[in-house]
């Protein structure tokens, strides 16, 4: 997979895909310095200290989600660098080894692969799809289950045009300058991107809402896939979308909005809140298919000594 720098050292490079609800985070970036804020990125990279790789663990996130914002499952890149004569991990023991050392619960490493030493985690990805829930029938925050709080966006309207609200997504398909939809600070020169599917669709109720409470609330979804967006693409058009299902725009609005690239347009300024969006999905060639695996590291008896400072990686039984 690449040799290190050290003699007889080897680095091998991981994709490494993972979970958490953003509520506790700053976003998924690592936050570096003394700041109080911490990023999802710094408690991997703190499990992945006790690698003991040669170089310190650094990982390179596909998709960056602000504050709140949810995955189910995000990606990374990482390097690990063995000490001379001791064989790469195996996938599925770091996976093990990463889960067992994650110090907070919201955090969770779904599967990892190995990947050529070319692989970017970022930019390799083909494809990212996002997610966001809506819940109407909720005129009081206080009147969502807890269980749903910081799950979705809770509207006071007790429902959505969503007929309207699927033809005005039908305008942002396809190649666009997406501008209008991008906010301030976007690291990116180009504001090009191609959406390829935008959907809008009734959800299944909550398996955590009281049936008595049932008849009131009801859930959606929204979906969108691309390749990559723009910061805050997708929290900036859904906000456009309710406001069509809200019956405050017009589908055909929604079409000048996009057509005229000004991101501080008047219905521009709307972006929904953080807590409804989740990073669904980061797809690459020939990796990214969790559905039909069958990941080996839950039938893998993991020890947490396995990773002692005297013994510098696992015991030979936990290798393959």
């Amino acid at each position: 997979m690449g040799s290190g720098a050290a003699a007889g050292s080897v680095r091998t490079r991981y994709l490494v895909y993972f979970q958490y609800l953003g509520t506790d985070f700053n976003g998924v970036a690592a936050v570096r310095g003394a700041q109080r804020a911490i990023g999802v990125q710094n408690y991997l990279e703190e499990a992945a200290e006790r690698l003991n790789s040669v170089v310190p663990v650094k990982l390179t996130i596909s998709s960056r989600t602000d504050a709140g914002v949810h995955a189910l499952s995000n990606a990374a890149h990482l390097d690990v660098q063995r000490r001379s004569g001791q064989p790469p991990f195996s996938p599925e023991v770091l996976a093990k080894a990463l889960n067992t050392h994650l110090r907070h619960p919201a955090i969770r490493v779904l599967q990892a692969f190995r990947v050529p030493s070319d692989f970017h985690a970022r930019y390799s990805a083909t494809s990212r799809t996002y997610l966001y829930r809506l819940a109407t029938g909720c005129p009081q925050p206080d009147q969502l289950s807890v269980f749903e709080q910081n799950r979705c966006w809770a509207l006071r309207a007790d429902s959505l045009d969503v007929a309207a609200m699927q033809e005005a997504a039908q305008h942002l398909l396809g190649t666009h300058d997406f501008s209008a939809f991008q906010s301030a600070g976007s690291p990116t020169t180009s504001s090009v991107r191609t959406l390829r599917r935008a959907s809008v669709s009734p959800d299944l109720p909550s398996p955590f809402v009281l049936p008595q409470e049932s008849r009131r609330l009801r859930f959606w979804s929204l979906e969108f896939e691309s390749q990559s967006f723009l910061y805050r693409q997708v929290r900036r058009m859904t906000a456009v979308l309710v406001a069509v299902g809200l019956g405050a725009l017009t589908p055909a609005q929604v079409k000048m909005i996009l057509e005229s690239r000004d991101p501080l347009g008047r219905h521009q300024t709307r972006v929904a809140p953080a807590h409804g969006l989740f990073l669904k999905s980061v797809l690459y060639g020939g990796h990214g298919d969790l559905a039909t695996g069958n990941p080996a590291w839950a039938q893998w008896d993991y020890q947490p000594d396995d990773f002692s400072p005297e013994t510098r990686g696992p015991k030979a039984g936990g290798l393959e």
